[in-house]
């Protein structure tokens, strides 16, 4: 028996989030397990309502679980930032959740944008630092006279505090963001993706930055890059920077194996391997602690538009899933639900709206039940 925490969240998550469900379960009822789901409200409605986004309470029930999942996060009725924030964000700091990890596969009877490109050319990993970079949330926006303000950071690596003061004339405007790595940051997210690189047994990990330019910020990341690098000899070790490998992943995205990248430019490679993968809909993720509760996510927003239309693309929540059932250690249980999904794309069972069919949200998870149960 295992206990998961869910988060269906907003827009069309609710309905991704079940079909998800439905799958894992028939999985675990075919493999000899069980799942316990703890469902959470937490989201644009219940904040709409209550005023309450993520106490802390519920953050030590989460610690307790052996995974969390999570259907999308994000509504037009509330503004940019607060739902992620205090939802996606806080429990990534508070459970130091700071291995993002994304499969970019294309699977067979996918169609991707790149010309001539097939599953045996698409087929990599990007592992993003995840608490770090520029996202630990300093900064400010001043207008006029002498502004000043101290920022006291604290993450369960460092405790950090900024000094800032800056003389505006009175008619001008400042804004400034503040990217900070720690060695032990950088250190640990290197090292998972050496380890992933030898478990999943593939030649090269590749280190994404911007070292050119931002010297300070990226050159401790190369520095560590190095060091951690040496400990695997076996394992072919190069650089890019982030400009260069938007253009290579396109034009060549099958010299890839492992990508390694601090948290701003993951984010942005991530969505470039999204679609290079055939779309949002098929870009399943994980936010990981290794060896401690972890949160499965498609990458994709809530899509409010569609909720209830039967439109969204559950195979990202459901791939999602199996990358849970791997986590927990379900080894055999995450294969047959990988090996479904691919099955059913590759005969035409499963044909979404985005992927230029008719196959509705909830009938996805029926056909892959379905092909589970019958093995």
């Amino acid at each position: 028996m295992y206990k998961v925490a869910v988060i269906p969240g907003d827009g069309t998550g609710e309905e991704i989030i079940k079909e998800g469900v439905k799958v894992l379960d028939a999985a675990a009822r075919k493999y000899g397990f069980s799942i316990e789901w703890v469902w959470y409200p937490w989201g644009a409605d219940h904040y709409l309502k209550t005023g309450e986004l993520l106490p802390d309470s519920a953050i030590e029930e989460m610690k307790e679980m052996d995974a969390i999942y999570l259907g999308a996060v994000g509504d037009p009725r509330v503004p940019p930032g607060i739902l992620e924030k205090e939802i996606l964000l806080k429990l990534r700091f508070e459970l130091d959740l700071y291995v993002n990890l994304r499969p970019i596969k294309l699977l067979p009877g996918v169609p991707t944008p790149l010309k001539d490109k097939g599953p045996e050319h698409i087929n990599f990993y990007v592992v993003r630092e995840n608490t770090e970079d520029f996202y630990v949330g300093l900064g400010d926006r001043w207008k006029g006279s002498r502004r000043e303000t101290s920022f006291d950071l604290k993450r369960n690596l460092y405790r950090a505090k900024i000094d800032v003061s800056v003389n505006i004339e009175p008619d001008d405007e400042y804004a400034f963001q503040i990217g900070v790595n720690s060695r032990k940051g950088c250190e640990r997210i290197i090292r998972y993706a050496f380890e992933l690189a030898k478990k999943k047994g593939l030649n090269k990990v590749t280190a994404v930055d911007k070292a050119n330019v931002l010297t300070n910020v990226y050159s401790l990341w190369r520095d560590v890059f190095e060091k951690v690098g040496s400990e695997y000899p076996d394992i072919e070790k190069e650089y890019a920077f982030v400009d260069a490998i938007t253009m290579w992943m396109v034009k060549t995205p099958e010299n890839y194996r492992v990508i390694v990248t601090p948290n701003m430019f993951g984010d942005i490679i991530t969505d470039l391997g999204a679609m290079i993968q055939g779309g949002l809909g098929l870009a399943a993720g994980g936010n990981i602690n290794p060896g401690n509760v972890s949160m499965f996510e498609p990458i994709h927003g809530s899509a409010p538009k569609y909720k209830g239309t039967g439109k969204a693309n559950p195979l990202a929540t459901i791939m999602a899933g199996a990358m849970l059932l791997e986590h927990i250690g379900e080894d055999e249980a995450a294969k047959a639900v990988e090996t479904a999904v691919g099955k059913a794309l590759v005969e035409g069972r499963i044909k979404t709206y985005d992927l230029g069919g008719e196959t509705k949200t909830w009938e996805v998870g029926d056909i892959l039940v379905k092909m589970i149960e019958e093995g």
